[in-house]
């Protein structure tokens, strides 16, 4: 298979891709297409105990070994988009683009293949389950398949850049991801007798308010972070002061340090406005993955490589929403590349969309970034 046909090939395969969405740990289809298309090319599968998502494997088998990452869920979004090759299931929409990660390394994969007599070493193809739970990350690190690698780069679409055009930043490129529930309880009572209850809406509000001095006057000015409460319940009914309030929320960042302080200013946030109002906070925080930690060694790599290949580089612009490719990063060095694929609404939105075009170049620099880190290394 020459490289027009490896190109004409990952593009059908977009398409299919992008018809059939599946939610994460549901890849059941997507996984079983993924199978079938790198037995086709010859390609080795490992045996892993991943129920869905995939790691092949191209090239000698020994040392080096790098890898190549793609996420491959979808999300609950009905579609919008318009396009001929829209989602054929109700309610699911690859909305983030990962339908474009997984043809993308197919791709490379493809290409490597097509190589695999001159590769110095080995490249792994993690077609990763569970992106958007997150954690699916997690799920293949357990299998210890990337004990020996030395390397590791990722992608992402980016519907702000036309192709051509790669963001690469040294350092954290998306954000460090928490989340967080309180529950206020107070003491139930006549909504005309505030004075012989303790109102927990009161707590929250006043909660709501103070948590946004966090970020403006805690953080410093100059370092990305948020602080958002997006979920609120409490009472049932217009003249009663229920026993307890509720909210849950979402925590982003860029350093370890600020990830800490505004966890620590949360929960006493929390407790010392429900103290003050006479009632106590329950609070429970649900870590997720860290900021992505682009090493500066392969972040330059990139630059040099997608330079060579005439691709516009341009630095990736700071972005607060999460990507569990961290948790590779936490252990192995690599870069996180944004590709450029089109303007489009945003990520997640059911208008968004992606121009296949972009499908080759993108798939040509991955399968080359990784024949020249094994060179490298």
């Amino acid at each position: 298979m020459n490289e027009q046909d490896i190109f004409t090939k990952i593009t059908e395969e977009f398409y299919w891709f992008h018809r059939h969405p599946e939610l994460s740990y549901e890849e059941v289809e997507t996984t079983k297409r993924l199978r079938a298309d790198l037995a086709a090319a010859g390609i080795k599968v490992l045996d892993l105990p991943l129920k869905t998502g995939l790691v092949a494997e191209v090239g000698t088998g020994k040392a080096p070994f790098v890898a190549l990452r793609c996420d491959i869920d979808g999300l609950p979004i009905h579609e919008e988009s318009g396009l001929p090759y829209a989602s054929e299931h109700e309610g699911r929409m690859h909305a983030c683009g990962h339908d474009f990660h997984i043809s993308t390394v197919l791709g490379s994969a493809l290409l490597l293949k097509a190589r695999e007599k001159e590769l110095k070493g080995t490249v792994y193809l993690l077609f990763q389950p569970a992106e958007e739970a997150p954690g699916g990350a997690k799920k293949v690190m357990e299998t210890g398949v990337l004990k020996d690698v030395q390397a590791i780069f990722g992608l992402h679409t980016l519907p702000i850049y036309d192709v051509g055009t790669l963001g690469i930043r040294e350092g954290a490129v998306t954000a460090s991801v928490d989340k967080f529930t309180v529950t206020f309880h107070g003491k139930g009572t006549h909504a005309a007798h505030p004075e012989r209850g303790v109102d927990p809406i009161v707590m929250a509000a006043s909660f709501v308010t103070a948590a946004q001095s966090i970020v403006s006057r805690n953080i410093n000015p100059a370092h990305p972070a948020l602080v958002s409460i997006t979920h609120i319940e409490s009472g049932n009914t217009w003249n009663v002061i229920p026993e307890s309030s509720w909210l849950e929320g979402t925590v982003r960042c860029l350093t370890a340090a600020d990830r800490e302080l505004i966890k620590k200013r949360i929960y006493g946030l929390a407790e010392g406005q429900a103290a003050s109002f006479g009632g106590h906070a329950e609070l429970t925080w649900y870590a997720g993955p860290p900021a992505t930690n682009n090493t500066p060694s392969w972040t330059e790599f990139a630059k040099e490589e997608a330079e060579k290949a005439g691709l516009k580089v341009e630095p990736a612009p700071v972005n607060l929403a999460g990507e569990d490719f961290a948790y590779y990063q936490e252990e192995i060095p690599g870069a996180f590349v944004l590709v450029g694929t089109g303007k489009s609404p945003a990520n997640h939105n059911p208008k968004f969309h992606v121009d296949p075009k972009a499908l080759g170049p993108a798939a040509k620099y991955m399968a080359t970034l990784a024949e020249e880190a094994l060179a490298r290394l």
